[in-house]
C-alpha cells in the first residue's frame, strides 16, 4: 500500500490543475512535484542535454536519442537473483520522502518518472507488490489511455523485454506526439487490409516498419480485451513454462477508438548490448524503441551506431515477417 503522505491531497494539487480529468491531473503533478523534489527537478534538467539523430526509411522514421539520465534504466539488471536482492523502487515504502503521486481507481498511483524520456513521463504503479502481468490488467491499461489518451500514450514493458521493474506490475504514459510511430499509423495501414473484421473489431498485421506487430482497433472495450486475451494465448502457447510471453504494447485513444498496438518479442536485448569495449551499444529496447524512440545513455553510441545497427537490432528482438503471419494465422480463428 501506498504510504499517506505520498497521495498528494486534492487541495495541493487543485493549484496546479488546469483543466478536468486524469490527464491534467497528471500535468498538474508534474508541474507541482519539479517546485518540490529536486531529484525530478534534475531529470528534467538532464532533458535539455539530449541530442537527437533521425534516420529515413520508407515511409517511417526512427530516431536515436543521447539521453544521460536513462543510465539506471538502460543498465538495470533484471535477472532473477538482482531482483531478489535489490528493495522494489515501486513500492510505497521505498519511494523517495518527496515523491508524491495520484490514487487512481484505490489501486494504482501514478507517480512522475525522475528519469524522463519523454517531456512528460509518467509511471502507473499498482499499489500492491504484485508481478509485471498484463493479462490480468489490460482493462486497466484501456481505462487509463481513455482518461489519459487526449495528452499522453500510455504503454507496457513486458517483464522480460525492458521492463526495470518486473517484480512490480506498471504501465508508463508519455506526451502522445512523441513515439513516431502514432504520426505514421496511417500510412503504414493504409495499403493493409485487416486479417479480421467484424463486430466493431480490426485487426491488422504490420511488417513494413521494421518491428512487426499486431494493431487491434475498436471503439468496444470488450472486444479489445476478448482479442488481447486471445492473442495473448497464442503467445502464451510457444512458451508454457515462461510467467508472461515477450511482448511491449503501446496504446492510444482517439475519437472514441483504441488504438491497441501489441510487439511480440523473440528478444530482450541484442547481442551488441552484451560486448565489451568499443564494440558494445547500450541500446535496450523496449516499447519506446518499438514506437521509433531508441535511447542510449552514452555519448559515444548515439554518435556510432549506424543505420544498418539499428535494422540488425529490431531483426535480432522482435519477430520476423513469417513468425507474424504464423501467429496471425492462429489468432485469427479465436476473434
Amino acid at each position: 500500500m501506498i504510504p499517506n503522505h505520498i497521495a498528494i491531497s486534492p487541495t495541493e494539487l487543485a493549484r496546479f490543475v488546469s483543466g478536468h480529468g486524469l490527464a491534467h491531473q497528471a500535468h498538474g503533478l508534474l508541474d507541482q512535484q519539479k517546485t518540490t523534489w529536486e531529484m525530478l527537478r534534475r531529470g528534467y534538467d538532464s532533458l535539455t542535454q539530449v541530442r537527437t539523430r533521425a534516420f529515413d526509411f520508407d515511409g517511417f522514421q526512427l530516431k536515436v536519442q543521447f539521453n544521460p539520465g536513462r543510465l539506471t534504466s538502460t543498465a538495470a539488471k533484471v535477472d532473477p537473483k538482482s531482483i531478489r536482492e535489490r528493495k522494489c523502487f515501486l513500492c510505497g515504502e521505498n519511494l523517495p520522502a518527496l515523491q508524491r503521486g495520484i490514487v487512481y481507481r484505490a489501486s494504482y498511483v501514478v507517480l512522475c518518472n525522475p528519469f524522463p524520456i519523454f517531456p512528460e513521463h509518467f509511471t502507473i504503479a499498482a499499489l500492491e507488490h504484485t508481478p509485471q502481468r498484463i493479462v490480468d490488467a489490460f482493462g486497466t491499461l484501456l481505462e487509463l489511455t481513455r482518461e489519459m489518451g487526449e495528452r499522453y500514450t500510455v504503454f507496457y514493458n513486458g517483464p522480460r523485454c525492458g521492463a526495470s521493474a518486473p517484480d512490480h506490475l506498471h504501465f508508463q504514459a508519455g506526451d502522445r506526439s512523441f513515439v513516431p510511430i502514432d504520426a505514421e499509423y496511417s500510412s503504414l495501414t493504409r495499403s493493409v487490409q485487416p486479417f479480421f473484421a467484424s463486430n466493431g473489431l480490426r485487426a491488422y498485421a504490420i511488417e513494413r516498419c521494421l518491428r512487426q506487430f499486431v494493431s487491434l482497433e475498436s471503439a468496444h472495450a470488450d472486444a479489445l480485451s476478448r482479442a488481447f486475451g486471445s492473442l495473448y494465448e497464442v503467445l502464451a502457447a510457444d512458451e508454457p513454462a515462461a510467467a508472461e510471453p515477450l511482448l511491449n504494447v503501446l496504446c492510444f485513444y482517439e475519437g472514441g477508438q483504441w488504438r491497441v498496438l501489441c510487439f511480440p518479442r523473440v528478444k530482450h536485448r541484442p547481442a551488441f548490448y552484451f560486448l565489451e569495449g568499443e564494440a558494445q551499444l547500450m541500446f535496450s529496447p523496449a516499447a519506446v524503441e518499438m514506437g521509433g524512440i531508441c535511447t542510449t545513455p552514452r555519448e559515444q553510441d548515439f554518435e556510432n551506431v549506424t543505420r544498418d545497427q539499428l535494422v540488425g537490432m529490431f531483426a535480432e528482438v522482435c519477430v520476423s515477417p513469417q513468425r507474424l503471419a504464423e501467429i496471425t494465422a492462429r489468432l485469427t480463428p479465436k476473434l
